[in-house]
């Protein structure tokens, strides 16, 4: 299984690019992330005449996650146990659920296609409904595995993190000052590693961003950050077979200000160390 996690910054505005990429990278299993649009008005027809079944989650022109897959999608969930929602100025704990996370059974893997709350800034309320929806993911994944230690279970998507000073190479970006790089931010990603996660791709592709902003020349400079994810459980991270970052999915017309990550799983011969990276 060739699976692959993208956010894609408005499905509407790149689907002949998303799905050019899908049929000639031939992802088997493609999760996106900002689709930016309702279910209604997703491009499916375009998927599905290149050979993908669709599933898509969204409500208006902001968030919104999608799973494209060759193979039928089963077990399709909008939201994971104790997901919170959040609207601005909204008390209590029934604030309305976000477009932000869809689950579904492919291949027999538990995949789910995540976009974690942006945060906007340090002491905003949104700051703390990120790390509400962190910790409610992180029980979700530690409850799961728990009870199913073997399950192939792979969190993937825009994590809105850079976890690591080397995952973080723009300078407008401070620790201290800036979200994505805050301890509360790093220890909750770390605690989806300590529940039975790991990070899949970095131990192939030590170095690169998945996301430039497009300002200042962020890009040419390759001022970016490691923030879309694929985290598997150990099923999962056994079966890697190869990984890697589409950087070049960056240039060109209208891209999308982040790119492709992807990874190779063969189930069927999780035991063999001797397996080569993807370019």
């Amino acid at each position: 299984m060739r699976l692959a996690t993208w956010n894609v910054n408005s499905i509407r505005a790149r689907v002949d690019r998303i799905v050019d990429f899908a049929v000639r990278e031939h992802i088997d299993v493609l999760a996106m992330q900002e689709i930016k649009c309702k279910v209604d008005q997703f491009p499916f027809d375009r998927f599905e005449e290149a050979g993908f079944h669709v599933e898509a989650h969204g409500f208006s022109q902001w968030n919104g996650v999608a799973i494209a897959s060759r193979e039928p999608v089963t077990d399709v969930r909008t939201a994971f146990p104790g997901m919170p929602g959040f609207e601005k100025g909204h008390t209590g704990t029934d604030a309305p659920l976000e477009a932000r996370a869809l689950g579904a059974t492919v291949g027999g893997v538990e995949v789910w296609s995540l976009y974690v709350p942006n945060g906007r800034s340090l002491g905003d309320p949104h700051f703390f409904y990120k790390l509400e929806w962190l910790e409610a993911l992180r029980e979700y994944v530690s409850g799961t595995l728990a009870s199913q230690p073997d399950l192939p279970l792979a969190l993937v998507g825009d994590f809105n993190i850079a976890p690591t000073d080397a995952d973080n190479g723009d300078p407008a970006v401070v620790q201290g000052f800036s979200t994505h790089v805050s301890p509360p931010e790093r220890e909750a990603f770390a605690a989806l590693e300590s529940a039975g996660l790991h990070d899949v791709v970095r131990p192939l592709v030590p170095s690169g961003y998945t996301y430039w902003d497009y300002k200042q020349l962020r890009f040419p400079r390759n001022q970016g950050m490691r923030i879309d994810f694929i985290l598997g459980s150990h099923a999962v991270a056994d079966a890697v077979a190869g990984a890697a970052i589409h950087r070049d999915e960056r240039k060109g017309e209208a891209p999308s200000d982040h790119v492709p990550v992807v990874v190779d799983l063969d189930f069927d011969d999780a035991d063999d160390d001797d397996r080569p990276m993807i370019f």
